[in-house]
């Protein structure tokens, strides 16, 4: 996994994305318009004006390949039992926190972008970091 550089920054997003899927296989690696899910969320991330990193938390090989393909960032990789569809978003932010941390990366502000929202509001994130 690339290791991130230790640096002066400001906001970072953590996108979560993890490999199972209760309902559709492969679900953020699914072709939407020619690109997979997760593509949608890096895409905005990387161009939301504040955002000095694009952070992806995954316990997938296959997504953090695909998340460093698209310009994110893969630090880590979460363990499996982080990664099930009862372990909770606080719990997952948590660890991520804890691993930016370990890699001396501490961000003044986090912005959590779900990966499976691809239509979100660029100028709602604008908003959002400006306040």
């Amino acid at each position: 996994m690339e290791m991130l550089k230790s640096s002066a920054f400001k906001f970072a997003a953590i996108i979560p994305a993890r490999s199972g899927s209760k309902s559709i296989k492969d679900k953020n690696l699914a072709l939407l318009g020619g690109h997979p899910l997760i593509a949608y969320s890096i895409a905005l991330a990387k161009m939301t004006e504040g955002i000095d990193k694009v952070i992806v938390s995954t316990d997938s090989k296959k997504i953090a390949k695909v998340a460093l393909d698209y310009g994110a960032e893969v630090p880590f990789l979460r363990p499996k039992k982080l990664s099930m569809g009862n372990v909770n978003l606080r719990t997952v932010q948590k660890f991520s926190l804890s691993e930016l941390e370990r890699n001396k990366i501490f961000p003044d502000l986090i912005i959590h972008l779900e990966e499976t929202y691809p239509f979100r509001d660029k100028d709602l994130i604008d908003q959002a970091i400006k306040i």
